[in-house]
Formats: C-alpha cells, sequence, structure tokens
C-alpha cells in the first residue's frame, strides 16, 4: 500500500510541477507579447519619420535631375 500513495503522491507532485511551470511560461509570453507590440509602434513610428524626411529630399533631386 506504500507504493501507490508513494505513486500517486509523485504524480500529483508533477503535475504541480508542470501547473507552475505553465503559468510562468504564459506570463512570459504575454510580456514578451507586450515587448513586441512596443517595438512594433516604434519601428512604425521610426518608418513614418523617415518617409517624413525623405519626401523634401527626393523631391529636391527629382527637381535637380529635370534641369
Amino acid at each position: 500500500m506504500l507504493w501507490p500513495m508513494i505513486a500517486i503522491a509523485l504524480g500529483f507532485l508533477g503535475i504541480a510541477v508542470l501547473g507552475v511551470l505553465a503559468v510562468r511560461v504564459f506570463v512570459e509570453v504575454r510580456r514578451l507579447a507586450r515587448e513586441v507590440g512596443t517595438a512594433s509602434d516604434r519601428i512604425q513610428r521610426a518608418a513614418q519619420d523617415l518617409e517624413r524626411a525623405a519626401t523634401p529630399l527626393a523631391a529636391r533631386a527629382h527637381e535637380v535631375g529635370t534641369d
């Protein structure tokens, strides 16, 4: 009777450990998703800034090229 109780206890502990690890993975994935979202927003703002900065330069280059 001792061995089945030990097996049940170890099985329960194993499931508990897997549950804790699953929660930790879930929390880290949410944090990573927030970071990816923030980075995506920054990249989008930088691309818009670059486009705004390049527009006058492209117009000037077009004017120089037509002369």
